[in-house]
């Protein structure tokens, strides 16, 4: 059987907020609830290890005047 592939960044967030909305309800057993759980603990994790990809990716295309790589904290306001 071939390994699962992994779900876009997107549809993670969009399955991981389905699973809060499902457990604020409170209407699922305990059962039901603690595999909701489970994956959206797998979610989370996922999507913070893609978000810091994401960022290293980022801080490696930064450049500075030269055009030499150059580490600096991506800055969403700036």
């Amino acid at each position: 059987m071939a390994p699962k592939a992994k779900p876009s960044f997107e549809k993670a967030i969009n399955d991981l907020e389905k699973i809060v909305k499902a457990l604020e309800s409170g209407d699922l057993p305990l059962e039901k609830s603690l595999e909701k759980f489970e994956t959206g603990i797998k979610l989370s994790r996922y999507c913070a290890e893609t978000l810091d990809e994401a960022e290293k990716r980022v801080t490696l295309l930064m450049a500075d005047e030269k055009g030499e790589p150059e580490e600096k904290p991506f800055d969403v306001e700036a």
